[in-house]
């Protein structure tokens, strides 16, 4: 991990630093031990601190309600260094397994267009190609959605293509969600007319009949890819059957 790093500093903190980063990270350590080094931590307001916190995010303890408090104290003291937390949070969002607690950190860090901007930064590293586990692509897709910006619906589109139907379905709500996704309507069309999920389909269907679009003139392409409970207008717009 990141905060490995910190150990070679030649202070007279690098010790302590180091005691408490090792127990911090260490699930099968004492719990009290663990809670003291999390407590001591959070009050550094250092970037070092923080990267010897993060760690603490990445596995599960029992009893639940002391994973919980530790988690939110090991939270508390990320929060607490400020502006200082934002180089090791985001690097912590690059590899975590999950982007729960790194976007919950930021969003508390600094404005809400920092935040997305990270994760659009994120997603243009991956690829739409078949992976075994695309679980954080999806959350960020997933995330996305949940926000408002000029930016999400450019970086997502492209993952309709995704070979993953969850994502293609998760890309679809994303681009839907924003205020300017008439724009792609020619690609969420593509999609209509290509993807063999019936839940991705009837998504697109959905958000066409909302918005009276028609599909001319891709008409004849349609009309074999219209899920049951949909038929065309006259207009070529999408209408749920009665």
């Amino acid at each position: 991990m990141a905060f490995l790093g910190i150990f070679g500093k030649k202070s007279s903190d690098a010790g302590p630093l180091r005691k408490h980063a090792e127990r911090v990270a260490n699930k099968r350590a004492q719990a009290y031990d663990r809670w003291d080094s999390i407590q001591s931590l959070a009050h550094m307001h250092t970037k070092e601190s923080v990267e010897a916190l993060l760690p603490r995010f990445t596995f599960y303890v029992e009893p639940s309600i002391t994973d919980q408090e530790e988690k939110d104290a090991a939270f508390a003291g990320v929060v607490d260094a400020g502006v200082v937390a934002l180089e090791p949070v985001c690097a912590f969002l690059r590899k975590a397994e999950s982007i729960s607690w790194p976007i919950k950190m930021l969003d508390k860090i600094v404005p809400s267009e920092v935040v997305i901007a990270n994760l659009i930064d994120l997603l243009s590293s991956m690829q739409t190609d078949y992976e075994r586990d695309p679980e954080r692509k999806i959350q960020i897709l997933t995330t996305l959605a949940e926000r408002k910006d000029s930016r999400v619906a450019g970086a997502a589109v492209r993952f309709l293509d995704d070979a993953n139907e969850t994502v293609r379905f998760t890309a679809v709500a994303a681009v839907l969600s924003q205020d300017d996704s008439s724009q792609h309507t020619p690609a969420l069309i593509e999609c209509l007319c290509l993807d063999e999920s019936v839940r991705v389909r009837n998504r697109i269907l959905e958000a066409l009949a909302a918005a009276s679009i028609s599909t001319t003139p891709h008409e004849e392409r349609v009309k074999p890819r219209l899920t049951a409970g949909y038929s065309l207008d006259k207009s070529g717009v999408p209408r749920k059957k009665a």
